[in-house]
């Protein structure tokens, strides 16, 4: 009996992996390669780059400040105690799937006063935050509001944020790949207080 639960288990867990990557497949296909090619453009060109998001998404946020962090980025996470103010020359790099967190876009709008460029991650062409960035990169993924499963059938917003860290990190390999740093060179910028 309990080889035969163990056994469906095994069988959901395959099975929800499976769609998980299809999902991923799909959202790779809809992807605007030019407005990620942008991004690496933006990157290259900010004095300090400053990261921001919320819950979960803000996770995804904070291992990409990491990465840019280890290519040697000046990187700051948005609400960290020892992050600086933002200004001309900067850039800030949200992801929010609604594009309608108020303190995203409360950051956005403080930002473009400051004369920073703005770019976001979202799923949300016509929101509020995409209205206030210079460089929208749109995740074609359900938002965490949308119950119905035309794009997902993971809960909430769970296919943003997993395509949040995975386009990103594959920016951060092509930053890498063309930066021409070496592993151990990374590594040298790795936490060495843990």
């Amino acid at each position: 009996m309990e080889d035969s639960i163990a056994s469906t288990l095994q069988d959901q867990l395959a099975q929800a992996l499976k769609a998980i990557y299809q999902e991923h497949l799909q959202l790779q296909a809809g992807l605007d390669y030019s407005s990620l090619a942008k991004l690496i453009n933006e990157i290259n060109s900010a004095d300090k780059i400053f990261l921001m998001g919320m819950g979960r998404s803000g996770l995804m946020m904070k291992a990409s400040a990491m990465r840019l962090m280890h290519l040697g980025y000046q990187t700051y996470v948005v609400g960290e105690t020892t992050t600086p103010a933002i200004g001309q020359g900067d850039l800030l790099i949200t992801g929010s799937g609604s594009g309608t967190t108020t303190s995203i876009v409360r950051a956005a709008a403080t930002s473009k006063e400051a004369g920073a460029r703005n770019l976001c991650f979202t799923t949300a062409i016509e929101s509020e935050l995409a209205r206030l960035s210079d460089q929208v990169i749109v995740l074609p993924a359900a938002q965490k509001q949308e119950q119905k499963e035309q794009l997902s059938t993971q809960y909430a917003g769970s296919l943003f944020e997993q395509a949040l860290l995975l386009v990103f990190d594959s920016t951060i390999q092509v930053l890498w790949k063309s930066g021409g740093s070496s592993t151990s060179e990374l590594w040298k910028r790795h936490a060495n207080l843990e």
